[in-house]
């Protein structure tokens, strides 16, 4: 029963959100809906011609041919370059807000946020 309880609280602390204050440096197309979709029908292919090996390599020309082909026809999502407050820097997805180039915002789990006041 204690070792439930210690796992309950850890799985609570780890789904925590927390909220980091960061500053955006710039905007990039993100293109991680096209590489998910292509990998998954790629695996199937490949794995159907060519066993666990043709698996592997049809994910790869999946993942890649999907990423381009929703930059192509201009279905890419929004993600942005920032820094955080230790300096390291790291791309956030933000699918639904938009932000300028030097703004300040918050990131809490992987999505970006107007910070709280």
């Amino acid at each position: 029963m204690k070792r439930l309880s210690a796992l309950t609280l850890g799985l609570l602390l780890l789904s925590a959100q927390s909220a980091f204050a960061a500053e955006v440096l710039a905007e990039r197309a993100d293109h991680t809906a096209g590489k998910v979709f292509g990998g998954l029908g790629g695996v199937i292919l490949g794995g159907a011609a060519g066993g666990p090996i043709g698996a592997l390599v049809g994910a790869a020309l999946g993942a890649w041919t999907g990423a381009g082909t929703q930059g192509v026809l201009g279905l890419s999502d929004t993600a942005y370059l920032v820094e955080t407050d230790d300096g390291a820097q790291r791309v956030v997805r933000s699918p639904n807000l938009r932000f300028e180039d030097g703004e300040l915002v918050s990131i809490r789990g992987n999505r970006l946020a107007r910070p709280e006041h």
